[in-house]
Formats: structure tokens, C-alpha cells, sequence
């Protein structure tokens, strides 16, 4: 597997992006954007007009007071924002430098801006981002702007070795300050990374950026951040250098070490839960065309109840 994505895969990845639905162009419950409206409506999504139903439309959006004043089914159509801006916040610290099974981190990191990058990009949305983590370079800002300058300097970043230094640095919290302060009001930002951690030092940030925006939460997960494999006594090293033997082949071991990781998600889905903001984890071992498009639906679902 290779530890940085290459840039054609990157930009290969926009001839998928139509079916995502981030449409600003197309009615909101038309084939391709009815399921990204349904989870994020009411995020620039505009009244457009009333007309007759049409087979296959969602019922959602039925009007029912112009259906029974003239006894014939209408639908309330909407169109999104002509215009908004999408900022992709993405992890490059050396902590992504990690994978079991599929691919690495860093990579599905990348892919996952990159597919979310040329749906918004190819409908003429305001494109953006921040790379974070990464020691050497820095935090990485593109301000968001209309054609692909920003997004195409931004999948170049990530396609690029990061520097090999401590790896206990941590930029989540500071990057997410610098989008709060730089940001235009109303933008759709995309938080895509490592997120196995202690989230509540994270709370008041990430609510001071909800404030003012729609965000959205990308974990990036490999199946070993919750489930440790059988490989007997293992070396692992801590973020601060320190080394540490465990003995993978302990039951209770790794009993404690799966709850652990239950109990980091859970605080972190009760925080999102609580500020309004939207959870898509994202696994390594997962396509990740497929990936976003399941948790997407999951959460269509989730709403419809």
C-alpha cells in the first residue's frame, strides 16, 4: 500500500462525484441530489416553485395544501444556492500514516476530500480547504474560490510526503479555530480525519464553528483502531515515543482495549449529537465512493424516523 495518494487517482475520482448529489444546479429531489438534500436541508437550499407530482418524486416535499385545494398531487420544489462556499478541513499528520487493511488513512483522507471536492467544484460551489498535521509545512490554508485553482492546490498537498517528526503533534483544534475565524458565514465544512481520540477538548471548538456554519464530521477508521489482531506479545509505540508490550493474545486485553474505543466514539457522537453537527465516519477497508454514499443514506434514514 502506498502511504500518500497518488494525484491522478485523485483527480479520476471526479468522474464519480455527480452521484454524491451536491447539486446546486439540479432540483433538490431530482435522481442525483435527493439524498445529499434530505441530509443536509435547510443548508442553503432555496424555495423554488410548486408543481404536479411526478412519479418517483419523495413524498417528503409533497405540499399538501395546494394537493387538497385542488385535489391533485403537488410537490414543493426547491434548488440549492447558486453559490456557497465548501471548505475541506484534512488531516496530514504523521498519525494518518496508518492502515491494516484496505489502505492508509492519509489516503482515505485524501480520496474522500477529493470526491466531496469535484462534486461541489463541478457545480461552480466556492471550493476551499485546510491541511493540517503536518510538522513541517505547517497549517495549510486555500482560500475557497470559484473554478479548481484552490481544490486542485489542495489534492496536490495531500498527494505530497509529509515530514517525519513527532508524531504526538496534534493541529486539530488549531486548525479548527483558524477555519472559525477565516470563514464566511454559512460555509459547509468538512472535517475529515484521525478523530480516534479524546473529543472533549474538542466540544467548545467545533461549537464555536457550528455557530456560523454547517459541519460535518469525516472519521477516518481502520477495523484495528477498535479491534486489536491475535499476534502475541506485540511492541507498539506510544505518540510520545514511549514503547509499550501488550500481549494481543489476552482475551481481557482486548476486551478492554475494543471498550475503549466504544467509549472515545460514544462521548464523540453524544458531542456532535448535542451541537447539531453531522457524523460520517469512513473506513479504510471500504471504497470509499461506497462509503460515503452509505453513510449518507444512514443517515437519510435516520432523519425519516
Amino acid at each position: 500500500m502506498s502511504l500518500y495518494p497518488r494525484l491522478d487517482d485523485l483527480l479520476e475520482l471526479r468522474h464519480q462525484a455527480h452521484t454524491l448529489g451536491m447539486s446546486s444546479h439540479h432540483l433538490v429531489n431530482s435522481t442525483f441530489t435527493g439524498l445529499y438534500a434530505s441530509v443536509f436541508r435547510g443548508a442553503g437550499v432555496n424555495f423554488e416553485e410548486v408543481r404536479e407530482y411526478r412519479e418517483g418524486d419523495d413524498i417528503r416535499y409533497m405540499d399538501w395544501k395546494v394537493t387538497a385545494r385542488i385535489n391533485e398531487p403537488h410537490m414543493k420544489i426547491f434548488r440549492e444556492e447558486r453559490e456557497r462556499s465548501v471548505v475541506l478541513c484534512v488531516d496530514k499528520g504523521p498519525h494518518m500514516a496508518f492502515g491494516t487493511r484496505g489502505t492508509f488513512k492519509s489516503v482515505q483522507a485524501a480520496r474522500a476530500a477529493a470526491l466531496i471536492g469535484w462534486a461541489a467544484s463541478r457545480l461552480n460551489d466556492r471550493v476551499g480547504g485546510l491541511v493540517f498535521g503536518d510538522p513541517a509545512a505547517g497549517l495549510q490554508h486555500f482560500q475557497p474560490s470559484r473554478g479548481r485553482r484552490a481544490l486542485w492546490q489542495l489534492l496536490r498537498t495531500l498527494t505530497e510526503p509529509g515530514a517525519e517528526l513527532d508524531p504526538s503533534i496534534d493541529c486539530l483544534g488549531g486548525a479548527l479555530r483558524r477555519a472559525t475565524a477565516g470563514l464566511p458565514t454559512g460555509s459547509l465544512v468538512f472535517v475529515i480525519a484521525d478523530l480516534n481520540r479524546d473529543a472533549m477538548g474538542l466540544e467548545r471548538t467545533l461549537g464555536d464553528l457550528g455557530q456560523r456554519n454547517s459541519v460535518v464530521l469525516i472519521p477516518i477508521d481502520d477495523p484495528a483502531d477498535w479491534e486489536i489482531p491475535a499476534m502475541g506479545y506485540t511492541t507498539f509505540m506510544g505518540t510520545d515515543g514511549t514503547l509499550i508490550e501488550v500481549d494481543t493474545d489476552d482475551p481481557a486485553a482486548r476486551a478492554a482495549y475494543h471498550l475503549a474505543w466504544e467509549g472515545r466514539r460514544a462521548l464523540l457522537q453524544a458531542i456532535t449529537q448535542r451541537l447539531g453537527i453531522l457524523l460520517l465516519p469512513v473506513r479504510t477497508d471500504t471504497e470509499i465512493h461506497l462509503s460515503l454514499i452509505r453513510a449518507l443514506e444512514q443517515r437519510a434514514r435516520s432523519r425519516a424516523v
